[in-house]
């Protein structure tokens, strides 16, 4: 008896969908996608208990006619492709024919569509057929899927909560709407608005849509093309970061996918100015021909596969970079409001308006009596400083009548110095403000005055930056001296870095710097490049030993990077030391030298601003 057998159709829709279809989320995206490829313009999603009661997909695309309509919900049945060549050239969202029936197959859907010469409507019920034929319905296309894994029990225990769905379901729409600007998305959950955008092809607004004004504002237009790939989209100065990698979006042709190496590309692009545990915001769209992208991987189609894939990651990382180092900007104090204005009733008083809370008995009786004593105080000190100013009056009287009066010179005996023109320091980055020194604070930050308003310094990550660009410059000229040392420096590691000694040496004698295998577990350094000074040179070879171990798969560049960034930080102003007037303009104007002052090579800020609007509606300045 032979044991293979087919298996039954619904049963393989039902094991299909095990793929294509594991929550709501998954569905409204299949759904959306189709919605897409119609050519739609204005897309609505409707939402039940975050997609778990229900859900509907209303578009005003091109609709399907009748027989169309009814071989939708057929295994492999797609208007997207024809033949093998096809498969290797996809420009549509989809293309499989496996979403509708892995989706009737697990759930209640009902079908309203309109071509502009029929209308149809077909309802299916977990796999079976209940009603095909006419119906009056507007042209595109309305889809309704109710009761998502029912008669699945197994499937229907892994949701989760209603908002934890709908979460899902959001961000999914909120990505489509970033790569179809020109599409507008209304999300609905429960009969509330969620979302929505405008559909007029403007990104940034739809960032704005997404994640506030200020992000918005602060997201820098990128473009770069090579030969294979165009990249276009926008990303966010690297003051606004996020503790997860989910904000780096990336899509292929439109197409939402998920890539750890290009997010990794990304990351390099940030790393000069952002602290290793934080991720950027970036939306990142990569236009390409579609032969050099398989998207046939997964039934979900969030993995891809890509041809040339170094030279798009350089692409990505070059040009991310160079639109940070052109249009970055000194980190500001963002801040919610803290003070309310509480508005009372206008009168012609010249005096102000006691706010409802100090019109408390209590608390006015408290504020009379502390009133009372600022007055005796205020009185006591007044009658102590008009003292002083009348003996200071009669001293000063004493001293003139004591002087003999010299003769005023004539307009020709005085002689007349020529002005100087004082020019302001000009800075290497035109974005570094003009500041002036007021005072230190807890020996670790330098307070300075600018033209927008209160700077704060960090002393460190300031010296950091300074002593990372001029170590940087040595090695770019090429200075790679080398000094003997008159004591071997012995440096104490594991075997396993002996066993890769060859490997290490490859990298760090690019910096000048060959270790010596010593004994089972050790090193030995003889000599040193002339720009490792002021460190602790064991404790600092230690690091790049531990650098790549940590990574093996460090190049050059990188591992130049951490070198230098090391030493910087080993030869930079400590916190906690007092420092002089002379010694904190130094710093500032050590800083003004830089190509890219506003971050530490680690990635945290050298200096944050806080402008005077915000010192205004701190003080209640700002009506």
């Amino acid at each position: 008896m032979a044991k293979i057998q087919r298996l039954d159709p619904h049963l393989t829709n039902m094991i299909a969908a095990g793929e294509v279809v594991e929550r709501p989320s998954g569905v409204i995206k299949e759904l959306v996608e189709n919605a897409i490829d119609a050519n739609s313009t204005t897309i609505e999603i409707h939402t039940k208990q975050g997609g778990i009661e229900q859900m509907m997909v209303i578009d005003d695309g091109d609709g399907m006619s009748a027989a169309d309509a009814t071989l939708a919900f057929e295994r492999h049945a797609t208007s997207k492709i024809k033949d093998v060549q096809d498969l290797w050239r996809i420009g549509t969202m989809g293309f499989r024919g496996e979403a509708l029936p892995s989706i009737a197959s697990v759930s209640n859907v009902e079908l309203k569509t309109n071509d502009g010469n029929e209308s149809t409507v077909v309802e299916i019920a977990y796999g079976k057929t209940v009603k095909a034929g006419p119906v009056g319905t507007p042209k595109g296309t309305q889809i309704i899927v109710r009761n998502l894994f029912q008669k699945t029990p197994a499937r229907f225990k892994h949701l989760k909560s209603a908002q934890y769905e709908f979460s899902l379901v959001s961000d999914v729409i909120q990505k489509f709407a970033l790569a179809y600007p020109n599409i507008a998305f209304l999300l609905m959950n429960d009969e509330k608005i969620s979302f929505s955008s405008s559909g007029n092809g403007n990104q940034q607004e739809v960032i704005m849509n997404i994640y506030g004004r200020d992000i918005a504002k602060s997201a820098i237009a990128i473009e770069g093309s090579d030969s294979d790939y165009h990249i276009e989209g926008y990303a966010v100065q690297p003051s606004h970061t996020r503790a997860t990698k989910y904000y780096m979006l990336l899509f292929v042709n439109n197409r939402m996918i998920r890539s750890f190496r290009l997010q990794k590309a990304i990351l390099d692009a940030y790393a000069p100015y952002t602290p290793s545990d934080r991720y950027p915001i970036v939306v990142l769209n990569i236009q390409m021909d579609p032969q050099l992208v398989d998207v046939n991987v997964h039934p979900s189609k969030w993995e891809v596969r890509l041809s040339k894939e170094k030279q798009l990651e350089f692409l990505i990382k070059e040009t991310i970079g160079d639109a940070l180092r052109k249009k970055l900007e000194v980190n500001k104090v963002v801040r919610q409001e803290r003070f309310e204005r509480v508005e009372t009733p206008s009168f012609s008083f010249t005096y102000d308006q006691p706010t409802t809370e100090s019109l408390q008995p209590q608390k006015l009786h408290q504020e009379i009596n502390e009133s009372f004593s600022n007055y005796q105080t205020e009185t006591q000190t007044s009658e102590t400083v008009v003292e002083e100013e009348i003996t200071t009056v009669d001293q000063t009287i004493e001293t003139v009548e004591q002087t003999p009066i010299q003769p005023i010179p004539t307009a020709d005996e005085v002689e007349t110095e020529p002005e100087v023109e004082v020019e302001a320091p000009t800075a290497l980055n035109p974005s570094f403000p003009n500041m002036i020194v007021l005072a230190q604070m807890h020996k670790c930050y330098i307070l300075a005055q600018g033209d927008n308003g209160l700077y704060i310094i960090d002393q460190h990550a300031a010296q950091e930056r300074y002593h990372y660009e001029e170590i940087q410059k040595a090695l770019l000229h090429g200075v790679k001296d080398k000094q003997d040392l008159l004591v071997p420096i012995m440096i104490e590691s594991t075997n396993r870095a002996v066993q890769q000694a060859d490997a290490i040496n490859a990298l760090l004698e690019e910096l000048g710097i060959h270790l010596e295998v010593f004994g089972e577990n050790s090193f030995v350094v003889r000599s040193l490049p002339i720009w490792v000074t002021d460190v602790e040179e064991e404790k600092f070879l230690q690091d790049m030993i531990d650098i790549y171990l940590k990574n093996e798969e460090v190049n050059i560049e990188q591992l130049r990077r951490l070198a230098l960034a090391s030493m910087a930080c080993h030869s930079s102003i400590r916190f906690n030391r007092t420092l002089t007037m002379q010694e904190m303009e130094q710093v500032i104007e050590d800083l003004r030298k830089c190509e890219q002052p506003f971050h530490c090579p680690h990635g945290r800020p050298t200096l944050i601003e806080l402008t005077l609007k915000e010192l205004e509606k701190d003080f209640l300045r700002v009506k």
